[in-house]
């Protein structure tokens, strides 16, 4: 993939630049990715740093959990990304891999709630299998209340 690559929603009223793009690709199969996508959640991983994002007026969150959020784009309803929201989490954006105009060269380096992965759901290639226990030991620990 490019080191600068574009990308839009399905109307175009959110427009994104990522610098730096990543080569991998991670998909999750948990049922709050599978209901807001339809099928697995496809994402570029993108530090804040690296992302220019255009038309924030049409974009729209959902709060999905304590420690989450999805954004969508509030004129055609396309997934834009998830974002951790708990304290000490990275700004990452989780980008919907399907914005992107070009995706040559990308490969899928992790599957995450592996074991909530329907079977007609299987990808090929070989990538990193993450269960729900071991994805949730990857995020930072709740804040502690005082």
């Amino acid at each position: 993939m490019a080191t600068e690559t574009r990308g839009q929603c399905l109307c175009g009223a959110v427009r994104v630049t990522v610098s730096n793009a990543p080569h991998e690709v991670n998909a999750c199969h948990c049922s709050m990715c599978r209901r807001w996508t339809g099928v697995a959640l496809v994402t570029l991983d993108v530090p804040e740093a690296d992302i220019r994002i255009e038309g924030q007026e049409a974009v729209r969150s959902f709060a999905s959990s304590d420690w989450a959020e999805r954004s969508f784009c509030g004129t055609c309803g396309s997934s834009l990304w998830y974002r951790l929201t708990a304290p000490g989490a990275p700004a990452d954006y989780y980008l919907a891999a399907g914005l992107m105009d070009q995706l040559s060269g990308v490969t899928l380096a992790n599957e995450i709630y592996v074991d909530h992965r329907p079977q007609a759901f299987a990808f090929a290639g070989p990538a990193r299998q993450i269960t729900e226990a071991e994805f949730m030991a990857m995020l930072p620990p709740p804040a502690q209340e005082e």
